[in-house]
């Protein structure tokens, strides 16, 4: 009975290190983004006359990317709490729809999906809406490493950039162009695993009417809603464009 449960725990053992194996090719693109965006996060709130370790203690309880930018500032300010809600809930309103279409991907893993849905960033809900576990790993400890990675990355990168920038003065203009790359790669990457474009031609075409309609400031929510409703919409004919069956369930 022993050697039964050792055989079992060291299967599932070699399960976990395969899963994180494949999972972390996945996530060098976010790595190579949140690398340069984290640094010069770091800077910038040592430039603040923050905290060295505020940057990582961010980056591990409020991982909001943009938000963690406001947020730096609001520090700063007057206590007010509502103002900060409502600044994070604009900022944020995108993850609701994100979640929406995470909903049974992360179904059924326990605290593993209490972790993933609260580490779920646009990095992250890009590759794990897209990415298959190869043959013989399981789709749970693959999305959860894909997760973990992310959120390492740029904790390590915040904490590197508040490090550097407490002993050397740097200037942060320009290094946003580096997630808009790594965006545009995640995309190509999607479309090419694609049989048909569907997807991906509304993920084009809304935005840019949206942005038209509702201009730069406000065009972000509308698009997730259009976008969202569309492939409810759509779901049955771009899945059997694709090959697949209408109501195919994701096995685990």
């Amino acid at each position: 009975m022993q050697q039964v449960e050792e055989i079992h725990s060291s299967h599932a053992g070699s399960g976990v290190v395969r899963a994180f194996k494949a999972a972390a090719p996945q996530t060098l693109p976010v790595f190579a983004g949140y690398l340069v965006l984290g640094l010069g996060y770091g800077i910038y709130v040592q430039s603040l006359g923050l905290p060295v370790w505020l940057p990582m203690l961010m980056g591990t309880v409020v991982y909001g990317g943009s938000l963690e930018f406001v947020l730096a500032s609001l520090l700063l300010g007057s206590f007010s709490p509502v103002s900060a809600f409502l600044m994070a809930l604009m900022i944020q309103a995108r993850h609701l729809f994100y979640g929406l279409a995470m909903l049974e991907r992360y179904k059924g893993y326990g605290l593993r999906s209490v972790y993933m849905i609260f580490a779920m960033s646009d990095e992250t809900f890009s590759i794990t809406c897209s990415a298959e576990p190869p043959e013989g790993v399981e789709r749970g400890w693959f999305m959860f490493f894909i997760t973990l990675l992310d959120q390492f990355y740029w904790v390590a990168s915040a904490g590197l950039g508040a490090v550097v920038g407490s002993v050397l003065p740097f200037s942060t203009e320009g290094v946003d162009f580096v997630m808009t790359a790594m965006f545009v790669v995640i995309f190509l990457n999607q479309w090419e695993k694609e049989k048909q474009h569907y997807s991906g031609l509304i993920g084009l075409a809304v935005p840019l009417v949206c942005l038209f309609l509702f201009g730069s400031g406000s065009f972000l929510i509308p698009s997730m809603v259009c976008i969202l409703v569309l492939l409810i919409v759509l779901r049955k004919p771009i899945e059997r464009a694709d090959g697949l069956p209408a109501e195919k369930e994701d096995v685990q």
